[in-house]
């Protein structure tokens, strides 16, 4: 991606030099698993869940307390590549509100280290990045992504990077529009089978959106290299509920999905790259 030397978002909170922060130890593929399944099933965060997700993770892990931290070159590189991409979604997003005729509220993304406290509560790095409807706020620990290459067999590159956090910004799109809470409110009266088949509607929807940011960036500012797209759909692929269930039990229990699997996410994701219209993200008549 194209993006060095271009405006970057001030909305960025960069936390990953604070001191306060823990050091997760003997996790491992246990902890890591669990956190995707989780944030990347369940795509927004609340407080009764972070809690449920830490409390399993401090089974298996150990923390330390740790000191501030300089930030390295490549960190520093990183913080402004993300800063990059979350303004290109503030530029995109405010043109597609304004289409609508609304105002889109630009949302804050949160980088960190180790571990984080939330309006949704607290969360550790390994919860992978997730959005928080509470505070409003996409939170990122850029450890994850490495791990979604080393572990999950993603190509990596930093288009990955910039299609979870176009993902999670879409989250916000749908809490803005009012989505997010229809879903909840809808879920709170059906079965478990059924509500997360909503789950994964929404989650579908998010992928959309990602893919109808590029549409529009690509429109806008002419960022894609060779590759990118498939930086994208891999990290796509190595996320849906099959390759995760397949990857962690040997086989999979669609009854159980609630993020779609690898093919819907791919799919859903490349039909807003390619139509570009906000009116064909409707997941849920698909359901």
């Amino acid at each position: 991606m194209k993006w060095k030397g271009r405006r970057q978002s001030s909305n960025v909170e960069d936390r990953r030099g604070m001191s306060g922060g823990k050091m997760m130890k003997g996790g491992g593929i246990i902890g890591i698993v669990i956190a995707i399944i989780y944030m990347f099933m369940s795509g927004e965060a609340n407080p009764e869940m972070l809690n449920n997700i830490n409390q399993q993770l401090q089974q298996n892990v150990t923390t330390t307390e740790q000191a501030d931290t300089e930030l390295s070159a490549h960190d520093i590189e990183m913080g402004d590549f993300v800063k990059t991409v979350l303004a290109d979604t503030e530029d995109v997003w405010n043109k597609v509100f304004r289409e609508q005729g609304i105002t889109y509220e630009e949302p804050k993304l949160v980088l960190f280290r180790n571990s984080v406290q939330t309006a949704c509560g607290g969360a550790s790095s390994a919860s992978g990045p997730f959005y928080c409807p509470a505070d409003k706020k996409v939170y990122m620990d850029l450890a994850f992504f490495d791990e979604l290459q080393s572990k999950f067999g993603a190509k990596g590159g930093d288009f990955a990077i910039a299609y979870v956090i176009a993902h999670e910004v879409g989250h916000h799109v749908q809490t803005l529009l009012g989505t997010s809470g229809e879903v909840r409110k809808m879920q709170s009266q059906m079965s478990k089978t059924e509500a997360n088949k909503l789950s994964v509607a929404l989650e579908l929807q998010a992928d959309f959106y990602a893919g109808l940011w590029v549409h529009y960036n690509e429109e806008m500012n002419g960022v894609l290299e060779d590759g990118d797209i498939e930086e994208a759909l891999s990290a796509a692929y190595a996320v849906g509920d099959d390759a995760i269930q397949k990857r962690m039990q040997g086989h999979v229990v669609p009854d159980s999905f609630t993020h779609g699997t690898s093919a819907q996410r791919m799919y859903w994701f490349k039909k807003g790259l390619q139509s570009g219209n906000i009116q064909q993200g409707n997941t849920f008549e698909e359901l």
